[in-house]
């Protein structure tokens, strides 16, 4: 028996083995398939990417020389067509039209959630091959140096002053284990909590009494505990850290990450990114311990300084040769005019076009779905549409680091027909929250429901354009609470009271309610005398009383009531009723009033018994429903879009409002600052002010007809390019390609004539531009008391733009 069973796990064996050899097999025809259509600059290397083949084997040469003890520059990777490339030359700076990539956050939480990791092997050295960009996003698999490259030429392309960098980091960043770190999204629950809970008191809200503390020393308590639980936690954390075993490799990993320096897009300080989870980092962080070399599309710097001490002290003058070791001297950098004459211009990249479509976009994770696991924390990425319930994140947190005793699980989900959002399964106190948007048809937020002992406990939340202006519901089994807001009979408050337990499960719809007592509490009612103004209504069924409470009379601080015992017969005296009347001045009322008083409040009563039955009726109801929805959930694809372009119109709202911020800042206060005045400027500093502004402006107006004049070439020279490829090549194209080849220089045609049209319009602004800056400097009340009497003639007026 024991042969046999043997037998077959060997045969299991052998078949997950041949699966395996055959998918892979397919995997690698797929790739080969794929390189076969690659552009010939992925199979071939220029006149002049050879020439820089042999700067850089000659650089690594001399460096190997100098250097004997540091390891080999990552100078000419292989692609994946088997052609060295120089690194700079992978790098291809793309512009992206979508707005969730214009910032750098947004490109890096792209970048980390769409690709997976390959780690390096061996880890102590840099990669020999290095794929494009372009294969990276369609195997959606890449080393850290892969990562670093796609995230560059996406910053590069939003116009950032990025560097992809190669050196040496933690094991833990290396490796890409988050385990140590708590959960970013538990952090932004921890804030919204927070926020929700300093929100403004509303209108309506009862004050509560002032306490009779002193705030400072409240204060101090509280920054007293904060401080020691901040200790605490570092505490736990450095424990944990140092049961696990110390790192042999440590300071020797190879990692790869990503630069930005200070000067553009507003970047004040220098930083860096970690490609494979989207976070920045301080240049003197200590998960960085060392940097080997840095490099943009325009050269590659290698690093002289000692990082004995990691990258605590390091500076990032590039062009500090001192400190920084270039490969192509005299070539262009950021900071250099592209006029300035160079040794040898670094060629252009050979990768394509780097194309991130809207599906890109909607899927990120590879595969569709991405797990990252933290400190006693689990995150789960869905793509939209591929989890038939719409679940599209579930965050799972554990109570031990092991991660075996689960705490709590939450789920956002995504386009469901019936609006749910979020689902929250709290493991210690046995409860499930569900929120909904808007739309719910019974206009349901949130249901909260919890096990007690003795039954279930059902919590509600409402929006408020329900007709009966309820807001929130409370309902156990001995008790229920519901409150209102904006009610024309200005209750806000009630509170009922089971004499026995009402069980949802075993409630029928001709069985009475157990009611023992009934508490409702009212807003004032200003077109009310106070002494008429009920603020408290109680109804002790079981007693037979109701009790009323009426608002306070300015300057009292005792309210007055009446108590109300119900007769059991028709017979009615006003000894029944026993009344407490703070204005000793206001006639009592006499039996008949008290007698219509009573009948009106034992209509309201049964009316009130009517409403409290309908909302349990409801309550079950809604579980009864919810439990049908979740049988029958259906995706709304189409919302999905919609809110894409929502998205994007409040985007480009955003943007038009910061804009019109920026629109509003004082022009001046650069220059002000750097002459450290305000308003006492003499002569001298208001002139060369006023210079200085004017020269601004026309470097403006210049450095955006030279990007359009740029974007201009650019497409002219695919065009160019695309119609030589044509002519070579008609005799043997089929159909297909002469038609897509012809919507293509369609296409091409019209967009050259758009960017020929916005030059024009741009160099004609420029002057009239120009003159406007030039008059409203003039008009500025710190520069006009100065300059008045003196007229300066500007040479460099941009009309040669």
């Amino acid at each position: 028996m024991a042969a046999a069973l043997e037998s077959d796990g060997e045969e299991r064996t052998r078949n997950e083995e041949i699966q395996q050899r055959k998918e892979e097999e397919e995997e690698a025809r797929t790739e080969l398939t794929q390189l076969q259509h690659l552009p010939d600059s992925y199979k071939t290397n220029s006149h002049s990417e050879i020439q820089l083949l042999a700067i850089a084997d000659n650089f690594q040469r001399q460096y190997s020389h100098l250097f004997p003890d540091r390891k080999p520059l990552l100078l000419c990777p292989v692609n994946e067509c088997g052609m060295k490339k120089f690194v700079s030359t992978t790098l291809k700076p793309t512009t992206m039209v979508h707005h969730e990539l214009v910032t750098w956050q947004g490109c890096a939480s792209f970048v980390a959630s769409f690709l997976n990791l390959e780690l390096l092997e061996p880890p102590v050295d840099p990669p020999r091959h290095m794929f494009s960009s372009t294969t990276v996003l369609k195997r959606q698999r890449a080393t850290c140096f892969e990562f670093s490259t796609l995230l560059c030429s996406l910053l590069l392309g939003g116009n950032y002053d990025a560097y992809c960098v190669s050196g040496y980091a933690v094991k833990e960043m290396c490796l890409l284990d988050q385990s140590l770190q708590k959960c970013p999204l538990l952090d932004t629950e921890a804030k919204s909590v927070i926020s929700e809970q300093q929100q403004p008191e509303k209108k309506y809200a009862v004050k509560p009494l002032r306490g009779l503390e002193s705030r400072f020393l409240t204060q101090q308590e509280k920054k007293k505990q904060e401080a020691e639980a901040t200790l605490l936690q570092r505490q736990k954390l450095e424990e944990e850290s140092e049961q696990r075993p110390a790192d042999p490799l440590r300071g020797l990993r190879v990692h790869c990450w990503v630069l930005v320096l200070a000067g553009s897009r507003r970047v004040q300080e220098n930083f860096f990114i970690d490609p494979l989870t989207g976070n920045s980092y301080p240049t003197d962080s200590d998960n960085f311990l060392g940097i080997e070399s840095v490099w943009n599309n325009l050269n590659y710097y290698v690093n002289m300084q000692d990082c004995s001490n990691g990258c605590a002290e390091m500076v990032f003058d590039l062009e500090d040769l001192k400190i920084w070791e270039p490969v192509l001297y005299g070539a262009t950098s950021k900071k250099q005019e592209e006029e300035q004459s160079r040794v040898f211009e670094m060629p252009r990249s050979w990768v394509s076009y780097i194309n991130i479509t809207e599906q890109d976009l909607e899927t990120r994770c590879p595969g569709g779905t991405k797990v990252i696991r933290y400190r006693k924390a689990k995150l789960e990425r869905f793509a939209p549409g591929l989890s038939p319930d719409g679940l599209i994140t579930q965050l799972t947190t554990y109570k031990d680091l092991d991660c075996t005793k689960v705490a709590m699980v939450k789920e956002w989900y995504q386009d469901r027909n019936d609006c749910l959002e979020e689902r929250e399964i709290n493991k210690d106190d046995n409860s499930t929250t569900e929120r909904f948007k808007h739309k719910t048809t019974f206009h349901l937020l949130l249901l909260r429901c919890r096990s007690l002992t003795t039954g279930t406990e059902q919590e509600m939340e409402f929006s408020n354009t329900r007709s009966d202006e309820l807001v929130r519901r409370r309902l156990t089994p001995h008790e229920m609470i519901e409150m209102f807001e904006g009610r024309n009979d200005f209750l806000y408050y009630r509170h009922v009271f089971f004499s026995q337990p009402v069980q949802l499960s075993e409630f029928q719809d001709d069985q009475p309610l157990p009611i023992n007592r009934i508490v409702e509490h009212f807003h004032r009612n200003k077109s009310k005398p106070a002494n008429n103004d009920v603020a408290r209504r109680i109804f002790l069924v079981a007693q037979r009383q109701i009790e009323v409470t009426y608002h306070l009379i300015d300057y009292r601080f005792i309210p007055s009531r009446r108590t109300f015992n119900v007769p059991t017969t028709q017979n009615f005296s006003a000894d029944l009723v026993c009344t407490f009347q703070v204005d000793l001045s206001e006639k009592p009322l006499g039996t008949l009033a008290l007698y219509d008083m009573l009948v009106a409040l034992k209509e309201h009563e049964a009316d009130v018994t009517r409403q409290i039955r309908k909302s349990v009726e409801e309550v079950k109801y809604i579980l009864t429903c919810r439990e049908q929805d979740e049988k029958n959930i259906e995706l709304q694809t189409v919302t999905a879009q919609a809110i894409r372009e929502r998205q994007k119109m409040e985007h480009l709202a955003a943007e038009h409002e910061r804009w019109l911020q920026e629109q509003k800042k004082d022009v001046l206060a650069p220059f002000l600052i750097q002459l450290d005045k305000r308003d006492d400027l003499s002569p001298e500093d208001a002139t060369k002010i006023y210079q200085d502004c004017l020269a601004e402006m026309r470097n403006r107006l210049v450095t955006q007809a030279n990007l359009i004049q740029k974007r201009y070439e650019k497409v002219t020279q695919r065009l160019q390019v695309k119609q030589q490829w044509y002519q070579e090549n008609q005799l043997k194209l089929t159909k297909q390609e002469k038609d897509n080849y012809q919507t293509y220089c369609n296409e091409k045609t019209i967009q050259i004539s758009a960017i020929q049209k916005r030059l024009s319009k741009c160099k004609e602004a420029a002057d009239d531009k120009y003159r406007a800056f030039d008059q409203n400097l003039q008009r500025d009340p710190r520069l006009a008391p100065h300059l008045r009497g003196h007229r300066f003639v500007n040479e460099s007026t941009p009309h040669n733009i």
